[in-house]
């Protein structure tokens, strides 16, 4: 709060102590705690003065890297709080702070250096509204509505939109959409619009288009088949550009606030009954906000300038949709993964098609050759990986081939594998990182060390890799010592000259101790006694 705040927060307080009000009703009116209303009515004038400027004064958590944040928010003026506390936790690890915070610490800093966050807005430019009968938009919408007994249901639609009239019809589905789903509300949008535009805009729905190519568009099958039969031109928005189609966008809008919106579904067929009336009484009955005409007063016009919609095309459309490939080469169908074979997945962007077929078995088939991928029963739960045993990496190959290697580096190969594959047991999510730390200690060393920790392992039953390596660098680091205490030893010494043996047997003369005792007492000269 800055200083008018708390003098307003204190006078109020002040005003309805006087007129009696108790602690709580004075908290209530002001909707602030009781510890508050305690805290300033205990106070005078000279103290809350006092208080607020040791508030001023007082020192903020963030003061110590202050500087840091301010250089930031100069140097990228468009930095969120939300990155200045990612910053800060990921270079101080030991500041304890939260989001609001750094939040408002942030805001302080702006508001006193005088740096604005920097938006970039993207410009748009009005359009005129195209010629009548000249383009329908089309794009679908998904939202979940609850039942009778208070269940959500999950629910589809595909709305098309007249863009001149903005006359609009919307069809519902209780799954999916495929790509006969499609086709069919496309035959039922030309029969309720009375014929067909010259032009329709799609987004890149992977029921309509395979690939954007540069240019030379590669729809799926069944839709440029139907595309062939019927006769329009298409345009397909480009990626993250829904701009380019915002009256339809408006539209799917439109129908899940205005028509969705807290309605009951009852069942299919009775909620497209409910929202082809809406359409007449509200999507197409009501003023228009941008145009500010009825649609469908002005559709009365626009539908003259429509080309006469074909008797109605059957297309012979399988009940398939197509699903692009995941890096783990599975598919996403109904909330499940299903494999697909290892190598499937080439590193592009690549779609499969799906078919369910009777005995409700999923099919995958490639898209461009048909041939056939996978078949997968179909999983009636919800996130489950449904895998064909020959869809997965027979790891157990490669590691036995491995354990074979490292086996040879030992003289001894049989126990070398009796005890690798006691390592295996053990740890056999990690086994070969195992092997690998073992192979790189003991294949450039002296093999003696190797067994000598082999059959020392084996005895005390101590299955790691790096028991083995501890137990070789332990005989390796015991040779290594006695090695050089050896070498430390010094040799025998020789004489430089041959001398006779015979002299080293030759004694020094020996005499009584009681001859050094009369020396010592000052007695008379020692003679010359025999040698003992």
């Amino acid at each position: 709060m800055n200083q008018a705040e708390w003098w307003s927060m204190y006078l109020e307080i002040s005003q309805l102590k006087e007129l009696g009000l108790r602690v709580s009703q004075i908290a209530r009116h002001l909707d602030i705690s009781r510890n508050t209303v305690y805290k300033y009515s205990g106070l005078s004038p000279e103290e809350l003065d006092q208080l607020i400027r040791d508030a001023g004064n007082r020192r903020k958590k963030l003061d110590q890297v202050g500087g840091e944040v301010l250089a930031w928010l100069k140097k990228y003026p468009d930095l969120s709080a939300a990155q200045v506390l990612d910053w800060l936790e990921d270079k101080y690890p030991e500041l304890n702070v939260c989001e609001g915070t750094v939040r408002n610490y942030v805001v302080r800093l702006r508001k006193e250096h005088d740096i604005p966050k920097v938006i970039h807005i993207r410009q748009y430019e009005a359009i005129e509204d195209p010629p009548m009968g000249q383009q329908i938009q089309v794009d679908f919408g998904e939202t979940k509505l609850q039942d009778a007994q208070g269940n959500l249901v999950r629910l589809r639609f595909i709305a098309f939109v007249l863009a001149h009239s903005r006359y609009k019809y919307v069809e519902w589905l209780d799954r999916p959409f495929t790509t006969a789903d499609v086709v069919r509300a496309h035959e039922n949008a030309f029969a309720f619009f009375g014929g067909v535009a010259k032009q329709i805009v799609y987004d890149q729905d992977h029921l309509i288009l395979v690939s954007e190519n540069n240019g030379d568009l590669i729809l799926t099958h069944e839709f440029a088949t139907y595309l062939k039969k019927q006769k329009f031109q298409i345009h397909m928005c480009r990626k993250q550009d829904p701009e380019s189609k915002g009256r339809i966008e408006n539209v799917v809008g439109f129908v899940k606030k205005n028509f969705a919106k807290h309605r009951t579904f009852q069942n299919l067929d009775k909620l497209n009954e409910e929202c082809l009336a809406w359409l007449e009484r509200t999507g197409n009955g009501k003023e228009h906000n941008t145009t500010k005409k009825i649609p469908a007063e002005v559709f009365v016009l626009e539908k003259q300038h429509l080309r006469p919609a074909l008797e109605k095309i059957d297309i012979s459309c399988t009940n398939s949709i197509t699903r692009q490939i995941r890096k783990d080469n599975t598919v996403w169908y109904k909330a499940n993964r299903y494999s697909l074979p290892l190598g499937t997945y080439n590193g592009k962007e690549q779609d499969v098609v799906l078919e369910v077929n009777d005995d409700n078995v999923l099919v995958i088939y490639a898209q461009e050759t048909g041939q056939e991928l996978a078949r997968h029963l179909l999983c009636t739960e919800k996130g489950k990986l449904i895998q064909n045993t020959n869809h997965r990496r027979d790891r157990s190959k490669g590691i036995d081939k491995y354990l074979d290697t490292v086996a040879e580096l030992f003289d001894d190969h049989v126990q070398a594998r009796i005890y690798l594959e006691q390592i295996r047991s053990n740890k056999p999510r990690y086994i070969r990182d195992q092997l690998q730390f073992i192979q790189q200690h003991i294949q450039d060393m002296d093999k003696q060390f190797a067994m000598q920790a082999l059959a020392f392992c084996l005895k005390h039953k101590l299955f790691t890799a790096t028991d083995f390596v501890d137990a070789v660098k332990h005989f390796e680091d015991r040779y290594n010592t006695r090695k050089s205490a050896y070498a430390a030893t010094p040799p025998e010494l020789q004489p430089l000259e041959v001398i006779d043996r015979g002299k080293l047997k030759t004694k020094p003369q020996v005499r009584d101790i009681q001859v050094y005792q009369q020396l010592m007492n000052g007695g008379h000269q020692c003679q010359e006694q025999p040698l003992s």
